[in-house]
């Protein structure tokens, strides 16, 4: 599972977009412009820069050389960059349960060095225990058949090896307290006493701060769903902080800084209304007896 660093090839293409968007602009050029250097369409180019068309290695070449970079080592770093991020991710192996709005967010799991998210209604995919996994799908999609649930299940799972790896991402969770009591709908409650355990374990682990945010907090600023606040930290390359979040059929991303820093706020908010997380493993415990 492992990938070309920094990042997998979703954010080298959303690196890559952003380089070319800035030489293009200071090359004082227009879509059609650059579109005609390449022999496309300006919506090509306009996807090739949001990072959602393909960066084939000639065509970033040719547009390089319009606007302006002639130095054989910097057009090279363009290429190698262009020819990383063409790389397919291990998640394309699940292509027939992985919606394309979807993908996306694997990529930002993969690269990014902090992930941070509120959760009001469900335990994250990210620490999903196989039961309470197998549940939440079968919830999600009740008209799946046992290998199409099967799938989704190993996916989630799969994405899961980011936490154990060599270089893992700080993980910053907070989970509100009615996901933790609410009752798992197709299992008995095996599934959440393995789930729980699944969150003290991740605890107690140094990369993984895990927040509760009790009844008793009240109204707070993240009333609005589930997202997720991605940094990245990557060395000779900027990319700003992302913002995940969905809905029931598509999601969206955030990448303007104006915007996103709101996010962060919220987040922050909500942490300082969360019990702290040195009691986190006993407020487990605790629900854990319960269940």
């Amino acid at each position: 599972m492992n990938e070309t660093r920094p990042g997998g090839p979703t954010v080298l293409r959303m690196i890559l977009g952003r380089q070319l968007q800035a030489l293009r602009e200071k090359a004082g050029m227009s879509f059609d412009d650059a579109a005609a250097v390449i022999y496309t369409s300006s919506a090509t180019v306009r996807r090739m820069e949001r990072a959602e068309g393909a960066l084939k290695p000639l065509n970033v070449k040719a547009l390089l050389m319009a606007y302006g970079i002639t130095d054989v080592r910097e057009v090279d770093a363009f290429l190698a960059l262009a020819r990383d991020a063409s790389k397919p991710g291990w998640w394309h192996s699940y292509d027939d349960v992985l919606p394309a709005w979807f993908r996306t967010l694997i990529g930002l799991e993969e690269a990014a060095s902090l992930i941070r998210g509120f959760d009001p209604h469900s335990v994250p995919g990210l620490l999903q225990a196989p039961g309470y996994a197998r549940a939440n799908v079968q919830t999600g999609f009740p008209d799946a058949a046992e290998d199409e649930v099967t799938r989704r299940v190993d996916l989630r799972l799969a994405r899961q090896h980011i936490l154990t790896r060599p270089d893992p991402p700080r993980l910053w969770l907070v989970i509100d307290e009615t996901v933790l009591t609410r009752p798992v709908a197709t299992t008995g409650p095996e599934a959440m006493r393995e789930q729980v355990d699944k969150l003290i374990e991740a605890a107690g682990r140094p990369n993984i701060t895990l927040q509760v945010l009790p009844l008793a907090a009240g109204l707070h600023p993240a009333v609005y769903g589930p997202f997720r606040l991605f940094r990245f930290d990557f060395d000779g390359h900027e990319q700003p902080d992302i913002v995940y979040g969905e809905s029931l059929t598509s999601a969206f991303y955030i990448d303007k800084p104006d915007e996103t820093a709101l996010y962060a706020q919220a987040l922050d908010r909500v942490s300082a209304q969360a019990a702290p997380a040195k009691e986190t493993a006993g407020i487990l415990r605790k629900i854990r007896k319960e269940i």
